[in-house]
């Protein structure tokens, strides 16, 4: 007999079967109804999460929750806001369902036609942060992809009322189906969730390293997404010292608590005595904790900086998710990029410099979803890549990579139309040829 939680899955994929065909209109819909529904009980969502932060405090003070998490979890009238406006952008999207990726003309009258699809049926497990609810609902809904949902206990209130007026919405407007988004609640229910592989299509774990390797090696599941967001900026001998600090600075002090803050900074040691002594001072004066290599430490312990601390091996392995950050000098660019590759989490890592070979090099060889340059390594973000916004980031090489939006949860399927052809007339002695033409044609203008 079922349990309930299968019971849940079950509905979600038999739902998810329907989504797939639903109009663009009617998805469209659909959002417009979500996104005024937020802003409508807002203070329901302001009054569940207040009690969820209450809870977190306990949980800190317990020692069972770091302070990144307990800001991960805040729920304010501003970020209300950005829920709804990301909502609204997923409305301007083109419906993404349907389009014709190519066509290719086997033989005369018999043409091949690959069309996108949604996956299916995609669990989203995640920690802290109740406004990936929103963000992945809408993601789902446009992409034609029922949805599990599954957040963690410290933010089961505002999980739980975020959800209810957001599927209330959905479930109200013509034309949706009923059941393909479910909420998880327990801790539970995760082990019985990684064992659905019958129903399941696509698994996307938010949180630490520590919790999505877990997934990883607790289910048959395929998994999308990145065990860590180890972090780097190289600054280069050939770099603009203003671009440095302006852009360093920001990779680690305007957010430190996500998963694209830079984690360790690396200097080129030509560049040390005029680059690095400004960068520290600025921030120490944020809060901001340095764990120094022996080098880095003894250049800005000699310029009077305090307080520093000596890193260990340790700390290049390091997701801080807080003010804190290592430095380690570096001889060359190679060097650099042997670092990032040897300790880095391939999410996404940054060069300072204004050398042209130095940009090639650095990018042919860094083995990261996103490379920046000259630029904040907080830039690698769904919303600010222009994909409305993410489901999360990848660091698979395999189905989507980097920040993934719309294009991440979608496959697509081939459709061959003909006209009473047979495979047999193409195989033997007399066997006829095939084209195998590209072609202009879009599916979805055949009648």
């Amino acid at each position: 007999m079922a349990s309930d939680i299968e019971n849940k899955v079950i509905a979600a994929k038999k739902a998810s079967i329907e989504l797939a065909s639903i109009s663009g209109d009617v998805k469209n819909r659909a959002l417009e109804a979500m996104a005024e529904a937020l802003d409508r009980e807002r203070k329901a969502v302001l009054e569940a999460n207040a009690r969820d932060i209450e809870y977190a405090g306990e949980l800190k003070q317990a020692g069972k929750l770091t302070q990144a998490l307990v800001d991960r979890l805040k729920v304010t009238d501003s970020k209300i806001d950005g829920m709804i406006a990301g909502i609204r952008d997923m409305v301007k999207l083109k419906d993404p369902v349907g389009e014709t990726l190519s066509t290719l003309e086997l033989d005369q009258d018999l043409i091949l036609y690959q069309v996108s699809c949604p996956i299916g049926l995609i669990a989203v497990i995640f920690e802290s942060r109740p406004d990936v609810v929103p963000q992945v609902m809408s993601l789902c809904l446009k992409s034609g992809n029922a949805t599990i949902f599954k957040g963690g206990s410290e933010a089961r209130e505002s999980n739980r009322t975020i959800f209810d007026v957001l599927v209330r919405a959905i479930e109200s407007t013509e034309g949706m189906p009923t059941g393909a988004f479910q909420l998880m609640e327990t801790r539970g229910e995760v082990m019985d969730l990684l064992s659905l592989d019958a129903y399941i299509d696509l698994l996307i774990p938010r949180g630490s390293n520590e919790f999505v390797k877990f997934i990883q090696d607790n289910t048959k599941i395929p998994v999308l997404g990145h065990t860590s967001g180890i972090c780097h900026i190289y600054v280069d001998e050939f770099a603009d010292l203003e671009t440095a600090w302006k852009v360093c600075f920001d990779a680690k002090v305007q957010y430190p608590a996500v998963c694209n803050a830079i984690e360790t900074l690396l200097v080129n040691s030509r560049i040390a005595e005029t680059f690095l002594p400004n960068m520290a001072e600025m921030y120490l004066k944020a809060g901001v904790e340095l764990r120094c290599d022996e080098g880095s430490y003894a250049l800005l312990a000699g310029k009077g900086l305090s307080p520093l601390a000596k890193a260990t091996e340790e700390d290049w392995s390091l997701e801080y998710n807080d003010l804190i950050l290592s430095i380690k000098l570096v001889d060359s660019i190679k060097e650099a990029i042997n670092h990032i590759n040897s300790f880095g989490s391939h999410h996404t890592d940054g060069i300072i410099t204004e050398n042209a070979s130095r940009r090639k090099e650095f990018i042919g060889l860094v083995d990261s979803s996103s490379v920046m340059i000259n630029a904040s390594t907080r830039f690698a973000d769904g919303y600010r890549y222009g994909k409305g916004a993410e489901v999360g980031i990848s660091t698979n090489k395999i189905h989507s990579r980097g920040p993934v939006g719309m294009e991440g949860l979608l496959i697509y399927k081939y459709i061959l139309m003909g006209r009473g052809q047979v495979v047999a007339d193409y195989s033997g002695t007399d066997a006829k040829p095939y084209t195998h033409r590209k072609m202009d044609l879009r599916f979805e203008d055949v009648e």
